[in-house]
């Protein structure tokens, strides 16, 4: 998931030395906390990911705010896309943990109308029309092609892309209108992700 230079100028030979110098400082200490700040982002996401791998509850946990995740239902999904529950939750929520065939971390947890057109598309039919779902992501999705709802992998032409911890809002063509829908969108506004297949839907980063 993807998760900047300065060019200075010289006026003067003393005075301009000397306030390029203090610029520079500020500079390379602004390069720091923003490398440092990338890295430790990165850094936890990986090893959360990592605590998490063996753990399909935690995984399935970490897809959501806590106040949701914890009466939320945990399932795991099979290849020819039937659902077996791990545990049972009594909110109305449902969690799924990271899929060991793709490349990066993408535990969702999803809302009962959500979890509806989750389960049309792992089972490739269509989802139910007009019916509007919420999908938490807080753990960024794998490196998924934006124009293929079933890319496992990156090629050369299926607009894969990076996507950082996000909600989903699913199940209505008509809450598209207005948004990005290239092959290619900024991943850190919202965009549409399948555009212009029955799985289109919105992203919306949250960090």
């Amino acid at each position: 998931m993807t998760l900047p230079k300065n060019h200075l100028l010289l006026v003067t030979a003393i005075l301009a030395c000397t306030a390029c110098n203090a610029q520079k400082a500020v500079t390379n200490t602004e390069n720091t906390s923003t490398t440092t700040a990338t890295n430790t982002t990165e850094n936890t996401t990986t090893n959360t990911a990592a605590a998490n791998a063996g753990d399909p509850v935690q995984s399935a946990m970490s897809a959501a705010p806590p106040s949701i995740a914890a009466d939320a239902t945990i399932v795991t999904a099979s290849a020819d896309g039937s659902m077996k529950t791990i545990r049972d939750g009594k909110n109305g929520w449902t969690c799924m943990p990271d899929s060991p065939a793709t490349p990066g971390p993408d535990p969702m947890c999803m809302d009962a109308n959500a979890a509806k057109w989750a389960a049309a598309w792992i089972g490739h039919k269509p989802p139910p029309a007009n019916t509007v779902g919420l999908m938490y992501m807080l753990e960024g999705g794998t490196d998924a092609s934006n124009s293929d709802p079933y890319a496992t992998a990156p090629t050369a032409d299926n607009d894969w892309v990076k996507t950082g911890p996000h909600v989903m809002v699913v199940g209505s063509q008509e809450l598209l209108k207005g948004y990005p829908a290239g092959a290619k969108p900024d991943t850190k506004s919202p965009y549409v992700m399948w555009a212009g297949t029955p799985y289109a839907h919105l992203m919306v980063p949250v960090g």
